[in-house]
């Protein structure tokens, strides 16, 4: 079929990767590194500049597609010409967590969101960051005509600009004011945010084709870094994906949107017609950066130290409650150490106890997935604590499914460029359903399911004779944070 690429343009670099159309192998990649973000606010020129050098040298030579995907729940504020009214919002905006509590009160609650739009306003949303510049620069708020996240902008500033704005549905569903549920805008919760109406994107189909470059080049739907990602690795239905970072996130693939009344899922849209409910938990790796601090080592040396523990750490027992927490939604705790003795009262206990406090606060994430009604059959673990040996030989007791830790790569690049395939093989009838197959989402001959390239490489760790071990963990776990929280556990499974 040829040759296409996916560019990801996350808030740190831009990532290009080329691929052969039909298997996914990589040709060639480009890298080029953002200015470092000071802040939440960023002029997203700084982003086509990185794109051209990422892009230099002839990288794109020969491609015929590009898919983009970007940061998420960035805000791109434009004017009746489509001109920015004032730089890019990013990121985790913490200056927008009163105009959050602000949205809900205003539509009536935390449930009346999560049924609305299945999410609750975030710091994070799109929808909040409007609030906050209505209440904080009303003269920008006032010339706000139309909205774009990062990958809308990117990809329509690679077409030139056209009169037609798109989006996809994953991107859309980022930003606290579509539904996942009903695949709709709610124009309504706009101007409850800003005060009136904007112009928003076209919604595309997942294989849909935003445009064609004056070069030729077809750019596809484009979506979120996190639908990329979870493209660009290959995960189905059955798959949850576990994120480590400083936070944590869970997220899985299903057929339905989960609806959530309490708000704990957000129900995010994937890049394949399917969904992405996203479970979040405040801390994660900075439990272990943290027992790292206190015991004068690295995170290697927390993974060391723990493994010269036993499982359930002596008995002692961490909740990695540190900044306080979304799930449980606890947001003005902290943290707490329980049983120590003074035989327990070791390095290598203390190490422990975080390693199974961080994995236990997300195995709690993942059972509220599977409270909704969610098949979990095995996990993914991202992030670089991910290669941490004592992490690996833990967490597949703890969340009784095996465990894939994937070769690091540039999955959401990856996931763009396969988009990038899927989009120039529907547009060029070089795919076609298989035999007329309700195969897809949707169902209907129409649907035409992605191109199949190779899962991503990866070690497999399995629960094994541990499970047991791992549950005893889990049962002591949870009797402390029922007795520490009564209740607040149960309200979110």
């Amino acid at each position: 079929m040829g040759i296409v690429a996916g560019l990801d343009s996350s808030s740190e670099s831009t990532r290009i990767v080329v691929c052969d159309a039909d298997t996914g192998a990589v040709i060639r990649r480009g890298y080029a590194p953002h200015p470092v973000e000071k802040g939440p606010e960023v002029d997203p020129q700084a982003w086509l500049i990185s794109l051209g050098e990422a892009a230099g040298q002839g990288l794109l030579e020969g491609v015929q597609a590009i898919g983009v995907s970007a940061q998420p729940h960035g805000l791109l504020p434009l004017d009746v010409e489509g001109n920015l009214v004032r730089p890019a919002l990013v990121g985790n905006d913490k200056r927008a967590q009163s105009a959050a509590a602000d949205l809900i009160d205003a539509l009536g609650g935390r449930t009346a969101w999560a049924q609305a739009v299945g999410a609750v306003p975030q710091a994070t949303h799109a929808v909040t960051k409007l609030r906050w510049l209505a209440r904080t620069e009303p003269a920008h708020a006032a010339r706000i005509a139309e909205v774009m996240q990062p990958h809308d902008w990117l990809a329509w500033q690679l077409l030139g600009r056209p009169a037609r704005r798109t989006t996809d549905r994953g991107g859309a569903s980022a930003t606290g004011f579509w539904s996942a549920a009903t695949e709709s805008y709610r124009p309504d919760l706009v101007e409850l945010a800003l005060g009136h109406q904007v112009r928003l994107p076209e919604l595309l189909s997942p294989s849909g084709t935003a445009g064609f470059t004056p070069e030729g080049l077809l750019i596809s739907a484009g979506t979120g870094e996190t639908m990329a990602a979870a493209f660009g690795l290959g995960v189905g239905e059955g798959d949850a994906v576990v994120s480590l970072g400083a936070s944590g996130s869970v997220f899985g693939i299903h057929h339905e949107a989960l609806v959530d009344p309490s708000g704990t899922i957000t129900s995010f849209a994937d890049a394949t017609g399917r969904y992405l409910p996203v479970v979040h938990t405040s801390n994660a790796v900075r439990v272990l950066r943290g027992a790292a601090e206190m015991l004068g080592t690295d995170l290697a040396g927390v993974s060391e130290l723990a493994m010269n523990s036993s499982p359930g750490a002596y008995g002692m027992v961490l909740l990695p409650y540190l900044e306080g927490e979304r799930t449980p939604h606890l947001p003005h705790t902290a943290g707490s150490l329980h049983g120590l003795r003074r035989d327990s009262m070791k390095p290598e206990h203390l190490a422990r106890a975080a390693v199974e406090g961080m994995l236990c606060g997300l195995a709690d994430a993942l059972d509220v997935l599977r409270g909704r009604g969610m098949a979990v059959r095995r996990v993914f673990l991202l992030g670089a604590a991910a290669e941490l040996f004592a992490v690996q030989a833990v967490a597949p007791a703890l969340f009784g499914v095996p465990v894939v830790v994937p070769q690091p790569a540039e999955y959401a690049a990856l996931g763009a460029a396969r988009q990038a395939a899927w989009a120039w093989g529907v547009a060029h009838g070089t795919l076609t359903p298989a035999g007329g197959a309700e195969s897809g989402p949707g169902g209907g001959s129409a649907w035409i399911d992605p191109p199949q390239w190779p899962a991503a490489a990866s070690q497999v760790f399995e629960p094994g004779e541990e499970l047991a071990v791992g549950q005893a963990v889990r049962q002591q776990y949870a009797a402390v944070r029922d007795e520490a929280y009564p209740g607040a556990f149960q309200r979110e499974a």
